[in-house]
């Protein structure tokens, strides 16, 4: 399989891990949410470490040949910020909507009294999904663009980004499914929020790739980092500390950076 095959298989698949989310929500009887918590630590140490340890110096190499040494360190880091900048506007646009109140487990909110067709519950799922597709899409150009470069590289966002989705899915499918009593309409909501994802990475590579040198490359693999590690600072690590205790998003958080750390060491 070519490197844009497997890139956009990727990208698919991160994206459609929302739809887990809403099965573990569904079909399971309780979340276990400290291993949810070490996941998503993991997930963030992840992509932290490979942001600054390999995007970060992929960027720096590839202006630096276009630019020289100082020139091309500058646009480095300058398109780094970028990035964060980018998620930062995004973030305050459009909130993501995460509350830990919202992903409650399914069989704990079917022991209540059931608001059937509830206005606000369904307003609130939908806005969920509408602020997690948009807050995917730069997701998918960063799984996207990784993968190209390096397949292995892509393997190990993907499913750091995989993971990240699960509860992007519960915190769509829930609200929606409480709100109407109909799994089938929950799941669907929850699964195409996910669908923005490859839908970043068809525009990536239809726009972007045509255009494709060491300049923009390197611009545009810094800002992919940024955008990383924004995610994992903004969204993963503080939803990770909600559903477990401080220390076990950090050991997650370790943990990820170890085993991203061997992985690459191994294919060095």
């Amino acid at each position: 399989m070519d490197n844009v095959a497997l890139a956009f298989l990727l990208t698919l698949l991160a994206g459609l891990s929302t739809g887990i989310g809403s099965l573990l929500a569904f079909f399971t009887k309780q979340t276990n949410k400290k291993f949810l918590s070490a996941a998503l630590g993991f997930s963030a140490g992840v992509m932290i470490y490979v942001s600054f340890i390999e995007i970060f110096a992929k960027a720096r190499n590839s202006l630096e040949l276009v630019y020289g040494p100082h020139k091309g360190y500058w646009y480095t880091v300058i398109s780094f910020f970028a990035g964060i900048i980018i998620m930062g506007i995004i973030d305050k646009v459009i909130p993501s909507n995460e509350n830990p109140h919202e992903l409650r487990d399914v069989e704990e909110m079917e022991g209540e009294t059931k608001k059937e067709n509830d206005p606000d519950l369904m307003r609130m799922g939908l806005f969920s999904a509408l602020a997690i597709a948009i807050h995917n899409f730069p997701e998918g150009l960063a799984t996207f663009i990784s993968a190209i470069q390096d397949s292995t590289l892509g393997i190990s966002i993907a499913i750091a980004i995989a993971i990240h989705n699960i509860p992007e899915g519960i915190a769509v499918s829930v609200p929606i499914y409480y709100a109407t009593g109909n799994r089938k309409k929950a799941f669907f909501n929850s699964f195409f929020s996910g669908l923005s994802e490859p839908l970043g990475a068809v525009i990536g590579y239809t726009v972007l790739m045509n255009f494709i040198n060491d300049t923009i490359f390197g611009i545009i693999f810094a800002s992919v980092a940024g955008i990383m590690v924004y995610i994992s600072l903004d969204e993963l690590l503080p939803t990770a500390e909600k559903y477990g205790e401080h220390h076990i998003a950090i050991y997650g958080l370790v943990g990820g950076m170890a085993v991203m750390a061997l992985s690459l060491l191994l294919v060095a």
